[in-house]
């Protein structure tokens, strides 16, 4: 007796696959086996990417608040430890923003703090 293979089901998850793969360089677009490990491996770097987002707008978010900071003559280390003294609860992201396109807003919350 044959032996029973689900053929259906074997094409189906191939090709959802290479579906996915469309647009890749060379052979990962169109060969199986390595379509399957260039898809895996890409499926990684989105989970792990996905966590480094986070810590990429952080920095991005402290870069632009030490950038406005300097212009009113204090550092980033000194504006968060006076912010934090003074009780004024803002995040980053907010300070950031209003450093970007609202300078008085955050000219207002250095002197505040100064």
């Amino acid at each position: 007796m044959p032996r029973s293979v689900n053929t259906s089901a074997t094409r189906q998850r191939k090709k959802k696959v290479l579906n996915r793969t469309k647009g890749y360089w060379g052979r990962r677009k169109n060969v199986w086996t390595v379509a399957k490990n260039a898809y895996e491996k890409g499926l990684t770097y989105a989970y792990r990417d996905r966590r480094k987002k986070k810590a990429d707008f952080r920095a991005l978010w402290i870069q632009r608040i030490n950038a406005a900071a300097r212009e009113h003559g204090m550092s980033y280390s000194e504006l968060m430890g006076k912010l934090s003294k003074s009780g004024i609860e803002i995040n980053r992201k907010v300070l950031a923003d209003l450093a970007m396109n609202d300078p008085k807003a955050f000219e207002a919350i250095v002197k505040k703090v100064q």
